[in-house]
């Protein structure tokens, strides 16, 4: 018994791994690659110099319907971030019309010139706007403080503000149709090891963040992190496993 208990473990763990392999990859540059989720749903995937941690990849969500894309989260750089609209537009028949960073971060939002440069409209959360502007910044359009409502032609997307953890102004966003939920790097990916980068953190708020996170969104079919693989509910219930661990060992 206890080893067919095991092996259905192992079968468990395993899953999220198995199903992103399933999903089709699209390399449009070097350093930017893209993964199918559905029709109206693609992860942007970017790797950059990042200072004081060398190259990282970068996750971001593509939401697309009809001849119109929102974006969340840009590439670290201007140059990707065409690239990456170049394609949208090229391949998708798209335009970016509306973007809304995870956080501050330039991981999140190193593009932004490029995109008011082509028109496209900015949102975040306004303490993300607030910091943007004493950091010498791209500085987002419109502020919002605990949600955002927007309508991408015949799907809703809510963008939610429930605390703090990577950063003090991280938000996650909701895509109900799709059962999508773009958590950011408040979320780590299954194989993570450790809370990555905490210069900016709030540990404090994070573990009880978190927790807000998996219970406003237990129906979540697919959760992508910040950084590392796209997978489901598990993600969430990993990273609140490294917050345990962290706050045990501090």
């Amino acid at each position: 018994m206890k080893t067919h208990l095991f092996f259905l473990f192992i079968l468990f763990i395993q899953l999220p791994l198995r199903a992103q392999s399933d999903y089709p990859k699209i390399r449009i540059s070097e350093d930017v690659e893209l993964i199918k989720l559905s029709e109206k749903a693609y992860v942007h995937v970017s790797v950059s110099e990042i200072d004081g941690f060398g190259k990282v990849s970068s996750n971001g969500l593509i939401l697309v319907s009809k001849d119109e894309a929102f974006l969340f989260d840009t590439p670290a750089t201007d140059s990707q971030t065409e690239t990456l609209v170049k394609w949208i537009a090229d391949s998708l028949k798209a335009t970016v019309s509306t973007f809304v960073p995870n956080h501050w971060h330039e991981d999140c939002l190193g593009g932004l010139d490029y995109l008011h440069s082509k028109g496209v409209k900015s949102y975040a959360n306004q303490m993300t706007i607030d910091i943007t502007k004493g950091k010498s910044l791209p500085i987002p359009q419109q502020g919002f403080s605990d949600s955002l409502s927007l309508k991408l032609h015949d799907i809703d997307v809510s963008c939610y503000y429930l605390g703090g953890g990577h950063s003090s102004d991280n938000i996650v966003v909701w895509i109900p149709s799709e059962k999508i939920l773009f958590a950011g790097c408040m979320a780590k990916d299954i194989h993570s090891k450790g809370l990555g980068n905490l210069s900016d953190a709030v540990i404090d708020e994070w573990s009880p963040t978190i927790k807000k996170v998996i219970a406003k969104f237990s129906d979540a079919k697919i959760v992508i992190p910040g950084h590392g693989q796209i997978g489901g509910i598990e993600i969430l219930q990993h990273t609140k496993g490294l917050l345990q661990q962290h706050l045990k060992i501090k």
